[in-house]
């Protein structure tokens, strides 16, 4: 089930056809899920700003970061050129080298692939590195467009938010034809926040459905990897342990005609869709956004433009009309938050049982809260 299908219906803009980041025209995305044994539970996502070469062909993008104790490789030249020339790797911590090396060697990048990670040493054997480029080109082959697998799946496989399973999850928003008729779409990695603080449409779901759902801990394997497990030296303080802080990745694409720093601006606001549903960006935690635009193409590579003009003309949104982006943003990260937990099941792995948000128990909260779905 996802959040509509629940009648969960956050702000008033309609979605896209498959309420997806996909529903930004040209935006693919695609997942290798590994689940072996009793440890292994990661995986990659792959999403690409458009069906093409980003690499040859860049799209204007900007970022935010809400709280730096993470990584998404390649932000410095984001910042610094106002371009995404890389597809955009999302897995764990200890497996963002093969992947941003894989990307290259696909021959699909401009020098500095995108990779982001989160946490997910609680369910997953992280030390292991069990993520390698064949998974990489793997999710790369499977990129498509239309709906998009969520929950514990590619990049999300292992991962924890609220105190539940958490993962991937998107949605997306249109705004009004009038503003534009365009169209924002938004793909986290869901590894964040604690369960006193989850919130659902402005609701405290969190504080009503208490620890009942607590992920249990599990005595994790005798091996040499013990010291690195999540209760060892090896894993950074709360980051996707079942207690909650972690981490966040969020990627948002629109085909608006945005320049770099209107970008920015998106990325921003996409940290408000995060506090909606509880986030506060905890110390230790890593919360970071990507946002580009693909309402300018033919943008130049290098020292050049595409046949070695001297100019390159392009489109800008008037600032006029960005607030309803805004609004869309807000609405769609907060909507792929909870996507994302809902579509997860319970996984147990490596070092815990992490349990999956219940439907019934979510609807009877907001119920006693007063707004039952529908």
């Amino acid at each position: 089930m996802r959040a509509r299908e629940l009648g969960i219906e956050i702000g008033p803009l309609q979605p896209g056809p498959a309420d997806a980041i996909t529903d930004v025209a040209g935006v693919l995305v695609g997942h290798t899920t590994l689940i072996e044994g009793d440890g292994v539970r990661t995986g990659v996502t792959v999403v690409l700003p458009h069906d093409g070469n980003p690499g040859g062909d860049p799209v204007f993008a900007g970022c935010h970061r809400v709280n730096g104790n993470g990584e998404l490789t390649g932000l410095e030249w984001v910042r610094e050129s106002g371009m995404l020339t890389s597809p955009i790797g999302l897995t764990n911590t200890f497996s963002v080298g093969v992947v941003r090396d894989a990307l290259v060697a696909t021959g699909r990048t401009a020098g500095l692939p995108v990779v982001g990670e989160t946490w997910d040493g609680a369910l997953n054997d992280i030390d292991g590195q069990h993520v390698r480029a064949e998974h990489v080109h793997a999710a790369l082959a499977a990129a498509a467009a239309g709906p998009v697998e969520e929950g514990g799946v590619g990049g999300g496989t292992g991962m924890i938010c609220h105190g539940f399973k958490g993962g991937i999850g998107t949605a997306s928003r249109v705004v009004d034809p009038a503003a534009g008729g365009w169209t924002v779409g938004v793909l986290v990695q869901a590894n964040h926040g604690r369960r006193e603080r989850f919130r659902v449409d402005g609701l405290p779901v969190g504080a009503v459905l208490g620890d009942d759902e607590i992920p249990l801990p599990r005595p994790r394997p005798e091996g040499p990897r013990s010291a690195g497990s999540p209760s060892g030296a090896g894993s950074p303080p709360g980051a996707g342990s079942p207690s909650g802080a972690g981490s966040i990745i969020v990627l948002v694409a629109t085909d608006a005609p945005l320049l770099p720093g209107q970008c920015d601006r998106l990325a921003l606001r996409a940290s408000f869709g995060i506090a909606r549903s509880g986030g506060v960006g905890e110390h230790s935690s890593g919360d970071l956004v990507l946002a580009f635009a693909t309402g300018n193409r033919g943008l130049p590579v290098g020292e050049s433009g595409p046949q070695g003009e001297v100019e390159v003309p392009v489109r800008m949104l008037s600032n006029a009309y960005i607030n309803p982006l805004f609004d869309a943003v807000v609405d769609a990260t907060e909507e792929a938050i909870l996507n994302a937990l809902l579509a997860a099941r319970t996984m147990t792995g490596w070092a815990a049982t992490v349990s999956a948000l219940p439907e019934e128990a979510l609807v009877g909260a907001l119920a006693r809260l007063g707004r039952p779905p529908g």
